[in-house]
């Protein structure tokens, strides 16, 4: 399937998911405080299925499936029959009208714990959190090659992908940070890592790269996969030779070559250099000579090899896995961990602190990310669905107009003073709301095209 195909197709699938959930909350609730439900429709626009249930309720999947909705009896929108009043939504009680509307997210909610629970039982492969490469901020830090990171702060990384997660708010914030590491000689350290002298613009989508940290499974290995014609390894190296020490000093990585090169160069005079090849090992004279780099600013001394093209990464070496009953109380925490970073971020985006193109997604990057997340196998969608059905929730709940939480705002006025809000107090509110979520929807859009161009 190619990657537009997919991406459509899991962004329908995503959103289906979600949004069933979600209106099905408000649905269930409505049923049992007696309000009577018109219609249950996933998707706006023409129906493309329908049928009415037993219950009178006409359920049905419409043509554009970017949303839903549950429509109720209600005699703000026509005329009710005495008879039927009784079910109308708005002759329920304020608490009632609350459970219906807050049970939207609620469903969003308890979807995510499922959802989290599910992907914990299966277990998700990723790479361990162990340390590659350090420059800048990590190497002045103390990170070596070889230290697992066991713990950002007070939150537990068994993986690297929980290290990077770990480590975005308190790059935002810059705020130093201790990690908890265990270095190549299996000792427990702290490092502080000083997330506080990061650059004003540094990338806020990579920020282990920003800290200088490498993770070891996306290091080339140091084979050779071609040789510049009269370079210094012409005649000398040949492509699949894997080099192993330079000068004495070991070579662990292609990342290592360069600065040994570059060392040696400038100490002047020639090295041996030992390399294995179909299984033998040899020992190799050779003395770097300078080459123009590629950009045209200046020279540097090289042996003129290239690592070999399209390297494959390396098999998954950790696993995120509980047993059944282990995995309720890891997903909470989850649930209640990522609720946290979320609210968090938003108070970030009104302050300043996160970029623009990183504060809201449209449907564009959701449907990469799940096709990207789905490619990496069941446990990974399950992540990512997780994490938009808390998104939902979440932003259900802001007192915006139109949105869940508008309406819980207007109920709590309601309670406060006795009486329900004005009808040109509503309508005033959601114009006020059309006007903020058209604002929300055009940013989603324009970094959608922002993410398409870079």
């Amino acid at each position: 399937m190619s990657e537009f195909l997919g991406s459509v197709w899991w962004l329908i699938v995503s959103l289906g998911v979600l949004v069933t959930f979600h209106e099905f909350g408000h649905y269930w609730v409505a049923r049992r405080c007696g309000v009577r439900v018109l219609r249950f429709s996933i998707g706006f626009g023409r129906p493309l299925w329908s049928r009415r249930g037993k219950d009178g309720t006409i359920y049905q999947v419409a043509m554009i499936p970017l949303g839903g909705y549950v429509k109720m009896l209600d005699e703000r929108e026509g005329p009710v029959p005495e008879a039927e009043a009784h079910a109308a939504f708005n002759r329920a009680s304020v608490w009632k009208r609350i459970a219906i509307v807050a049970a939207g997210p609620v469903a969003n909610l308890v979807l995510c714990v499922a959802l989290l629970w599910a992907m914990f039982v299966i277990g998700r492969p990723d790479y361990a959190p162990v340390v590659g490469q350090s420059s800048g901020i990590a190497e002045a830090s103390g990170l070596r090659r070889d230290d697992r990171i066991d713990a950002v702060g007070e939150r537990a990384t068994p993986t690297w992908m929980e290290v990077q997660l770990a480590l975005l708010p308190a790059a935002l914030d810059r705020h130093d940070i201790a990690l908890q590491v265990r270095d190549a000689d299996d000792r427990e350290v702290v490092r502080d890592l000083r997330l506080s002298t990061l650059p004003a613009d540094f990338d806020q989508r990579r920020i282990a790269a920003a800290v200088g940290l490498w993770p070891r499974h996306l290091l080339l290995p140091p084979v050779v996969g071609r040789v510049e014609p009269d370079s210094a390894a012409w005649g000398i190296l040949a492509e699949g030779d894997r080099l192993t020490a330079i000068d004495g000093h070991p070579v662990h990585a292609f990342e290592d070559i360069g600065p040994l090169v570059q060392a040696l160069g400038e100490q002047g005079g020639q090295a041996m250099v030992e390399v294995e090849r179909n299984g033998e090992r040899l020992a190799l004279e050779m003395a770097p000579r300078q080459m123009e780099r590629p950009d045209g600013r200046g020279r540097y001394w090289a042996f003129g090899i290239a690592p070999p093209p399209n390297l494959s990464l390396p098999p998954k070496d950790a696993l995120q896995r509980y047993g059944p009953l282990d995995a309720v109380p890891a997903a909470l925490r989850e649930v209640s961990h990522q609720a946290g970073q979320l609210v968090a971020m938003i108070g970030r985006a009104f302050t300043g602190r996160v970029a623009i193109e990183n504060t809201v997604a449209g449907p564009i990057t959701i449907a990469r990310a799940a096709n990207t997340y789905a490619g990496q196998g069941a446990a990974w969608y399950l992540t990512i669905l997780a994490l938009l059905s808390l998104s939902l929730a979440i932003l259900n709940l802001l007192p915006i107009p139109l949105l869940d939480g508008g309406h819980l705002l207007y109920y709590l006025i309601e309670l406060v003073k006795g009486s329900p809000v004005s009808e040109r107090t509503m309508m005033a509110g959601q114009y006020v709301g059309m006007a903020l979520l058209a604002c929300l929807m055009g940013l989603a859009f324009y970094n959608d095209i922002l993410q398409l161009v870079r």
